[in-house]
């Protein structure tokens, strides 16, 4: 994943950089003096879980494994900037996540078996993030974010029944996002390619000994590497 971003970007950079240092006529010259502008998002995402085994696990040995994977998602949203100064501005990034974070279990009781649970999510999430910008060199800008979100599960399972065979998520989650990205001025449009990382600070996981696959897991924290393109205006 990080080889194929990495590729991505250096790509972005040939395409667009090198023409817009080389070119003398600036578009949307005007821009950069908008107090705000809007935008929207389209993105793929790598999401799984920090995971942490609990005391059943170290002492039971019915499940010699219990790990995260890593699976690919996509995400859709829009955009909204407000200008704060000429370097500062505060964007608000409101986007709908398809994501799946699955668990990779190997068993040895009541017999041996390699089980993968499929943890699918529909998050809306919620991130307000500051954003520092660099001077413009022609038409291509770099900038770096930081900032809070607050997502919400709408295919969180912690209150299904029969559920003994289920991980069971809660529906609320809260975290940080940091990233980097380029803007790049057309005459009539921004396109802006960027990387971020967005992580939980909370334990997602419904605790219930009852539950064969959860008792193993004493916390999951999400975890999500994001590559976005912005089309702003």
């Amino acid at each position: 994943m990080f080889y194929l971003l990495r590729y991505a970007l250096i790509s972005l950079l040939i395409l667009f950089v090198l023409p817009a240092t080389a070119q003398t006529n600036l578009n949307m010259i005007d821009h950069d003096a908008k107090p705000y502008y809007f935008g929207i998002t389209l993105a793929a995402n790598q999401s799984f879980f920090k995971l942490k085994h609990s005391t059943a696990f170290l002492a039971d040995d019915s499940t010699m494994i219990a790990e995260p994977l890593k699976t690919m998602g996509f995400n859709l949203g829009l955009l909204a900037n407000a200008r704060l100064s000429e370097h500062f501005d505060l964007r608000f990034n409101p986007q709908l996540l398809f994501a799946s974070k699955n668990l990779y279990y190997r068993d040895t009781y009541p017999k041996p078996e390699n089980t993968e649970k499929k943890i699918e999510s529909i998050l809306l999430s919620f991130p307000l993030q500051l954003k520092f910008k660099s001077d413009r060199i022609g038409n291509m800008r770099v900038y770096v974010i930081g900032g809070l979100k607050y997502d919400y599960d709408l295919a969180s399972n912690a209150r299904a029944r029969r559920a003994e065979n289920l991980i069971k998520i809660q529906k609320s989650d809260y975290g940080y996002e940091a990233g980097a990205g380029f803007e790049f001025y057309f005459e009539s449009f921004i396109f802006s390619p960027e990387f971020k990382i967005s992580n939980g600070f909370g334990n997602v996981l419904v605790k219930d000994p009852n539950l064969r696959y959860a008792n193993v897991i004493d916390k999951l924290q999400s975890r999500m590497i994001v590559f976005s393109i912005h089309l702003e205006g």
